[in-house]
């Protein structure tokens, strides 16, 4: 088992698989960071050296993901709708937000904007 950033990871999987778990981190992100340590795409995670583990954990510390990230959504979206903007106002009756068409298909949007309705 190899830790990163507080995570448990299994030795066999994928570094870049790994790295995707955390919210915020995308596959471009994974692979910048993964070039940036010189870590092959095809690379475990119990293949990489100690050194490179530390990196991608002081690196990742840096940067904005997982809870400081859904906090930092969640304050756009609430301060949208305290403004009233059109914005706002669709994710608070968990309508689209986009311009997408709501005369047939708006089932995803409707779980997609499910938000806190207070206020």
């Amino acid at each position: 088992m190899v830790f990163i950033l507080g995570v448990n990871f299994p030795e066999q999987r994928l570094v870049k698989r790994a790295l995707e778990s955390f919210y915020g981190v995308g596959p471009s992100i994974s692979l910048r960071l993964m070039a940036k340590f010189h870590i092959h795409p095809t690379a475990r995670v119990g293949e990489i050296a100690t050194k490179q583990v530390t990196d991608l954990t002081a690196e990742l510390s840096s940067m904005t993901i997982e809870n400081d990230l859904r906090r930092r959504l969640r304050d756009n979206i609430k301060r949208l709708r305290d403004m009233g903007t059109y914005r706002g106002r669709r994710h608070a009756m968990g309508l689209p937000v986009r311009g997408q068409s709501t005369q047939t298909q708006i089932s995803t949007a409707r779980k997609l904007n499910k938000i806190e309705r207070k206020g």
